[in-house]
């Protein structure tokens, strides 16, 4: 049974909402987020990326966590953020071109999540982990919500259908030209109705967002320990979630660069590729079609990699995903990429910066190889959580995604 609740959301005055609401920290780098906050000083990168106030990355950590803690409860003061006088749920819509989702910004519980109820498929990394552990420490808050999904159920969608219906409360377009919008459920019988409705599910799934799960259940656990009078009912008990039905969502590719070859030259790669692959010249189309197919650009031309038929095995759901096969059988035996979390010779390219970025990268000389993925499904990512099984890294690229500053969860 899943449980849901309202929260008292810190959220931007109404006029504030297209300045304050910024990428999440984890989309962009601190240069650009610098660039960014130059040109707008009430964007939340100042709470979620709070290095940009000072001039370079050297300074120390929990100097950059003070200044976030600073920022918000000075954005607080200054009455560009304000809390809500009651607890609420939103609905939180974001259409990027013909594209739209909806979904419920509530809490749950951090013991569904020590439970398995929410249920996790890909690893995090523990240096990654504990910045936000630190972070959501000494902000005292949550400052972007973990997105899940849950499968989808009619009943939530026309409840939702129902509740948006009514004007929204805050409604923009972003710099990316995706329009977001907010409906603030206060009524007591609506709320009591999601409620309900979510009671129904057995289980949620994390989307996005493994790191920001792992962290808030971190500071949860340090604060029980902490709290001589722990009852349960704290607001550190609670993780701010954003919940979309699995069928609203837009998976997209999530592609690769390697810097260089691993010692081999072009002839040697290509022709230890074609042991593995099915390989033909002139891939036109740049993006794959359809599973087991890969694009590798090189060297400024584009070729077509087709897996064999013995690499896709129905019974194993993990081994068969691109991402897996990928790096069973190319980057790990032919390029030595063993750990693709950490070597830092790979980087991982969203889909929604498209082919022509890969091209970028590439023809730029400071990466050899580029590879272009089939994106994973939703139903491969629930089928896998369902197994308590763990996906490769960066085997999802969600689009669009929830942005930071529209609601915070305070933990006191």
């Amino acid at each position: 049974m899943v449980a849901v609740t309202p929260f008292r959301a810190v959220r931007p005055a109404k006029e504030y909402v297209k300045d304050v609401a910024s990428y999440p920290y984890d989309v962009i780098d601190s240069r650009e987020a610098r660039r960014l906050t130059r040109e707008n000083a009430k964007s939340f990168l100042r709470i979620v990326k709070s290095e940009v106030d000072f001039q370079d990355d050297g300074v120390d950590f929990e100097r950059v966590y003070e200044k976030a803690r600073e920022n918000l409860y000075d954005f607080l003061q200054r009455d560009i953020l304000f809390q809500d006088e009651k607890e609420c749920f939103y609905i939180y819509r974001q259409k990027m071109d013909d594209h739209a989702q909806y979904g419920i910004v509530a809490c749950v519980s951090v013991a569904d999540y020590e439970s398995g109820l929410m249920k996790k498929h890909e690893l995090t990394r523990k240096d990654k982990e504990l910045d936000r552990t630190r972070h959501i420490s000494r902000v005292n808050a949550q400052t972007g919500p973990v997105f899940l999904t849950h499968k989808a159920s009619k009943a939530i969608d026309m409840t939702v259908k129902d509740i948006v219906r009514g004007n929204p409360e805050y409604d923009f377009t972003a710099d990316d030209g995706t329009v977001h919008s907010v409906w603030v459920v206060d009524d007591e019988n609506l709320i009591e109705r999601i409620k309900q409705e979510f009671g129904e599910l057995d289980s949620l799934y994390i989307a996005d967002g493994h790191h920001r799960a792992a962290s808030a259940v971190a500071v949860a656990k340090m604060r029980r320990e902490e709290n001589k009078d722990h009852n349960g009912r704290e607001e550190y008990n609670r993780v701010m979630v954003m919940i979309c039905p699995h069928d609203q969502l837009n998976v997209m590719d999530y592609n690769r660069v390697v810097r260089n070859l691993g010692g081999l030259d072009e002839g040697q790669f290509i022709r230890k590729v074609r042991e593995s692959f099915i390989l033909s010249d002139d891939f036109k189309e740049r993006s794959p079609q359809r599973q087991g197919e890969f694009g590798m650009y090189m060297n400024g031309v584009w070729r077509r990699l087709q897996a064999v038929e013995k690499d896709m095995d129905e019974n194993d759901p993990v081994g068969m995903l691109d991402v897996s096969i990928l790096q069973d059988r190319l980057l790990r035996p032919l390029l030595g990429i063993n750990d693709p979390r950490t070597d830092n010779r790979i980087l991982f390219v969203g889909g929604i910066r498209g082919m022509d970025e890969l091209e970028r990268l590439v023809d730029s000389g400071k990466y050899a190889v580029a590879f272009s993925m089939y994106p994973t499904t939703m139903d491969q990512l629930m089928e896998i959580a369902d197994m308590g099984k763990i996906m490769p890294p960066k085997s999802t690229w969600f689009e669009p995604k929830p942005r930071s500053g529209i609601f915070v969860h305070l933990l006191d």
